[in-house]
């Protein structure tokens, strides 16, 4: 039996035992009600009402102290001898490569063909209330955080939920912390395989076949796809091997090196057509507040708007501050400042410069409005009407997304798994081992319901977490008083840089 076969074989008996279980969870999780004349899911609003009643809990956070937040990034506010791995700067990049991936170049696209150029506007107004949501579950990520006697460092939803809620109620948050602990560990190891890893690789083998003669070109056989399989899962055990100071090392240079690859692009098709430039920015506004705009009017593009932000920038989901509670500081709130610049990048920065890319450009894939064709393809359009060959320049920055975002979701999933199974040299080499063979996987199978059950299991995350965010943000209201009188002392001279504060409370 040749290797085509078997992974359609594979693939059919996969789909066929899953499909009516990945077809419930989706309608459950993504259940919509019609506002308008469109459909509203109720899991997108779930994440956009936590994003207004944090913008107001603390005051427009995101927007008084987005200059602070920079601040930190760049080491002003650093304190020796904190406990941790990473610096501000290093978690940063390493939960950014978690979120900006595929779906800033395909979603972003598929957006704006369904909802309009309008869209946009929306979009960028959910990515600045999820800068809120961001800065809150981060904080109470490196508060709860667990500091092992080696020095690595365990956070996340897992973590900060049993002990925010024993924090607070006492024994009475004792089982259900522990209860949503678990359910949060096994819904982030899920999508980590399946959303993370395998749908990263196979997407992005699909473009670079696409660019290299399609399925007769050199890597349209099984043997390319798996030979491809097999270098980007080598490249990634070699550096989950090393944990999140190695994937820290990895992605502070890769995110800054994908994203100014990403947005040089962009530019270069907005300058090409820059006396376009006024004109698109006043379709994005006018599509935004014309009833008669595409798929449900003002409502349908808000909708979309919000539907891929919160799909982008995962505010409210709980992963990121996995990442960012391996930061060596002792306020957490300084983190979580940082934090809040994490959607901001991916969402008001990234997927904004692909949307104005595809509305100044303008390509006929784009033209056909009813989202059929595949998002990076209308991508990829926009680029080639300025140079045939800007196509290559996408494929190189969807594999840096992809590769980035494996990296950190291996990291990710190493947390959950280790909750879930234990610390152990030989769980964690294990997961290892499968996580790289997932990776193989992806660049051969589709699995595509494995990956839509992927997607709605990483947003029933999202209701388990918001609902404990919202018990804890109290918590996170003290450790911001606390982390500004220390800028304010700080900044006046009272507080030495070298001097040796307390602790953030952690667990060995």
């Amino acid at each position: 039996m040749s290797l085509d076969s078997m992974t359609n074989s594979v693939d059919a008996a996969v789909s066929g035992f899953f499909e009516p279980i990945a077809k419930w969870l989706g309608e459950v999780v993504f259940y919509s009600v019609p506002v308008g004349g469109t459909d509203l899911p109720l899991i997108v609003a779930w994440l956009v009402i936590a994003g207004l009643v944090f913008t107001g809990w603390f005051g427009f956070v995101q927007i008084r102290k987005f200059r602070l937040a920079v601040d930190v990034v760049r080491g002003k506010y650093d304190e020796k001898g904190s406990a941790g791995e990473v610096n501000h700067f290093q978690a940063l990049t390493a939960a950014v490569s978690g979120t900006v991936g595929l779906g800033n170049i395909a979603g972003v696209a598929v957006a704006v063909s369904i909802g309009g150029a309008g869209a946009t506007f929306w979009m960028i107004l959910c990515g600045l209330l999820g800068m809120a949501t961001k800065f809150v579950e981060v904080t109470l990520g490196v508060k709860y955080r667990e500091v092992h006697a080696d020095g690595s460092v365990s956070g996340g939803p897992m973590h900060y939920l049993p002990k925010g809620l024993v924090d607070r109620f006492g024994n009475r948050g004792k089982t259900l912390g522990k209860v949503l602990a678990t359910l949060a560990s096994a819904m982030v190891l899920f999508f980590g395989l399946f959303g993370g890893n395998l749908f990263q690789v196979n997407q992005s083998y699909a473009q670079l076949v696409s660019v290299t003669g399609g399925e007769s070109g050199i890597l349209g056989s099984s043997a390319g796809a798996l030979f491809f399989g097999v270098l980007i899962a080598a490249l990634v055990g070699i550096v989950l091997l090393g944990g999140i100071r190695s994937i820290a090392s990895v992605t502070s240079k890769l995110v800054p090196a994908m994203a100014a690859i990403y947005i040089a692009a962009c530019l270069i098709v907005i300058l090409g057509n820059v006396t376009a430039l006024p004109s698109a920015v006043g379709t994005i506004i006018e599509g935004a507040f014309n009833p008669e705009g595409v798929a449900g009017g003002v409502l349908g593009a808000l909708i979309i708007g919000f539907k891929r932000a919160a799909f982008s920038n995962e505010a409210g989901l709980g992963s990121a501050p996995i990442a960012h509670s391996a930061v060596k500081t002792k306020h957490p709130a300084s983190e979580g400042l940082v934090a809040l610049l994490e959607p901001f990048i991916d969402t008001v920065v990234i997927c904004t410069m692909t949307a104005l890319t595809i509305v100044i450009a303008s390509p006929d894939s784009w033209k056909v409005g009813n989202g059929d064709a595949q998002g990076v393809t209308i991508t990829s359009d926009a680029f080639a009407t300025v140079m045939p060959w800007f196509p290559y320049i996408l494929t190189v920055a969807v594999l840096l997304f992809a590769i980035s975002t494996v990296l950190t979701w291996g990291y990710y999933g190493l947390k959950a798994w280790s909750y879930l199974f234990g610390r152990s040299k030989a769980s964690e080499l294990t997961y290892k081992v499968v996580y790289t063979l997932f990776a193989v996987a992806g660049s051969l199978l589709t699995l595509q319901t494995l990956i839509d059950m992927a997607d709605a299991v990483l947003f029933m995350l999202a209701v388990i977490n918001i609902i404990g965010l919202y018990l804890l943000a109290p918590v996170v209201k003290r450790e911001l008083n606390s982390f500004l009188e220390y800028v304010r002392a700080r900044n006046a001279g009272e507080t030495d840089a070298d001097e040796d504060q307390e602790p953030v409370k952690t667990t060995v």
